[in-house]
């Protein structure tokens, strides 16, 4: 097929499957890294947040609650201000009263809690097993889908590192009066030092930012196709005036230079390879008079 194409159409053909293929890997190498960018994005958002979470609960632990502590065995209510967890998930949940931030997410998983909004579902229970049966496991980090959109989470295991912590879960016989009165004597118990009992979870909803990265990538290769579009136009242009045309001169002057017309000359206007090519074919019309010429002496 390619041989019975005249070479225009072949220059057109070959121009046309460089620009599809150089938009393609174009394409596919910018969608990756706009995709890196937005995931680099979001999972530092996360990051930042649960740093600040992490805050909280450290100055509840240093701070609050050694304020508050002698009075959980007098109060009838507990006090839930002095649980670092209880504080991080007020404090979140503030934060998501701003329109910007209502859909992320602060949640401290746990399988056996005190306070019930903090149990596990059945996504964050697997995930708290994982780190249980990972110990070497720091963090995990992906995307999931919740009624809001997908979002991107970044989990990590919560550990019971001090004594002071068994307080209000080790037996209902030693927590505070309130505590029992407030939560009961059900959940939340028989926790263990060093044992891994919950997953704190910031989720980041990523549908905006990667279909901001989805707008990035239309508008750039929009651009990248007008570029090459030109590009090709020019090129192809450029091809015809300086290559095709030439050749198409030179191969009218050479039929009629093989039907006897000795008249007709090869026009030269540059020094390129066409040029030389045109020289070349003078020459040879040259040696063909002269042996012509030849030719009829001798015939005579």
């Amino acid at each position: 097929m390619l041989r019975k194409l005249k070479l225009a159409s072949k220059f057109t053909l070959i121009l046309m499957l460089v620009f599809i293929g150089g938009i393609f890997i174009s394409g596919a190498a910018l969608s990756k890294a706009l995709e890196h960018r937005a995931e680099k994005e979001v999972t530092s958002q996360a990051l930042l947040l649960i740093q600040a979470m992490n805050s909280v609960r450290n100055y509840t632990s240093e701070h609050v609650n050694p304020l508050l502590a002698s009075r959980l065995e007098t109060e009838p209510v507990f006090i839930p201000e002095t649980v670092p967890a209880f504080s991080a998930t007020e404090v979140f949940e503030n934060f998501r009263k701003n329109e910007t931030y209502k859909n992320f997410f602060y949640k401290e998983a746990t399988l056996n809690p005190t306070n019930l909004r903090d149990k596990a579902d059945s996504f964050e229970t697997k995930l708290v097993e994982q780190f249980r049966n990972q110990p070497e496991t720091t963090e995990i980090t992906g995307f999931r889908t919740v009624p809001g959109g997908e979002v991107f989470y970044i989990a990590r295991p919560l550990v019971i590192k001090k004594e002071s912590c068994l307080r209000c879960h080790s037996t209902p016989e030693n927590a505070p009066k309130s505590q029992l009165a407030t939560y009961g004597a059900e959940w939340g118990f028989g926790w263990k030092l060093n044992e891994i009992v919950a997953a704190q979870m910031i989720s980041v909803p990523s549908d905006e930012v990667f279909a901001s990265a989805r707008q990035s990538l239309s508008l750039v290769m929009g651009i990248l196709v007008g570029i090459f579009a030109i590009v090709v136009l020019c090129l192809n242009f450029f091809l015809k005036r300086a290559v095709i045309q030439p050749i198409k001169k030179i191969s009218r002057v050479a039929q009629q230079v093989s039907t006897g017309d000795m008249a007709a000359d090869f026009e030269q206007t540059s020094s390129d390879e066409i040029g030389v090519l045109a020289a070349s074919f003078n020459r040879m019309k040259s040696s063909l008079e002269i042996a012509m010429k030849l030719l009829n002496q001798q015939s005579h």
